[in-house]
């Protein structure tokens, strides 16, 4: 009979004392003060165990419910060198909140609690904390001087166009309406030296040639050479060059209008001497724009 009793108050000292762990070892809490909405942490050393075993984890399904309390997870580790009972939570309401009774690996906790500040709770009035200040987003700096070095740039520019860059463009316009022009008298002889290769008509070929070379007087000079005769040409240019422009011109109209059969070596020959005097006039041409450029 009386080891039965004694049998029996064993038992129950031993669930009490599984009961009351957090009363009798002292429950740690991290961080040490809470605030609503905090993820914190309760440890709960627990006595050593014969030997070491897996870690406990209460699934989502398996953890307690509490209404003022979210509980993430609950893990129980037994170690030869000192178990404990680890309770991750966040708490949504302020106040001293009991823990629910949590069942894990046989055992049973209870008596467990915890207290959860209040955000606007402090040593002064209860206002609440003034606004943070705002957070600059990764690149902004760059951004913002950037951008400030853009428009120094472009007034700076503009004001350079205003004065002088208006005179440079005009020149530059000028060149390349220049270099368009003779560009395309080179393409014109090109294509007509072909055309005689291929057997083309000579007649035909011939006239292409005097009229495209007088476009492109008419372009260069401004007069208007497409009806001028052989001898006013040696008026638009200088001497030596309207000299050239008269005898070209006079060989052209009396190949055409001699009513003789025009040879191909004589168009070859107008031909040379069309690519010969538009080089050279090139070159001069060249030189007169710098010269005007320098004195600009």
């Amino acid at each position: 009979m009386k080891k039965a009793l004694v049998w029996f108050l064993l038992n129950i000292l031993i669930i009490i004392n599984g009961n009351l762990f957090a009363q009798s070892f002292g429950a740690q809490l991290i961080p040490r003060q809470v605030y609503v909405g905090d993820l914190a942490i309760l440890v709960l050393p627990l006595p050593a165990t014969e030997q070491n075993y897996p870690d406990i984890i209460l699934t989502q399904s398996s953890l307690p419910f509490h209404e003022n309390i979210d509980f993430r997870r609950i893990i129980l580790e037994q170690r030869t060198t000192g178990s404990r009972l680890i309770i991750e939570f966040s708490a949504f309401v302020p106040g001293v909140h009991e823990l629910p009774e949590i069942e894990i690996g046989g055992e049973y906790f209870s008596g467990l609690s915890v207290r959860i500040n209040s955000i606007i709770e402090g040593r002064s009035d209860r206002v609440l904390s003034r606004t943070a200040s705002t957070l600059a987003m990764p690149g902004t700096a760059l951004m913002l001087y950037g951008s400030m070095a853009i428009l120094v740039f472009l007034l700076l520019f503009t004001i350079w166009f205003i004065v002088k860059g208006h005179v440079i463009f005009l020149q530059l316009r000028e060149k390349w309406k220049r270099y368009r022009l003779f560009a395309s008298i080179r393409k014109s002889e090109k294509q007509l030296r072909k055309s005689i290769i291929k057997g083309s008509n000579n007649r035909i070929i011939l006239d292409k040639l005097s009229e495209s070379f007088r476009d492109f007087l008419s372009t260069l000079t401004g007069n208007n050479c497409r009806a001028m005769t052989a001898k006013e040409f040696e008026t638009i240019l200088t001497q030596e060059e309207g000299l050239f422009l008269g005898n070209y011109f006079r060989s052209c109209d009396e190949l055409r209008f001699s009513g003789k059969d025009i040879n191909s070596e004589d168009i070859l020959n107008l031909l040379t001497d069309l690519r010969q005097f538009v080089g050279a006039l090139d070159i001069i041409k060249s030189k007169e724009t710098q010269k005007e450029e320098k004195a600009a």
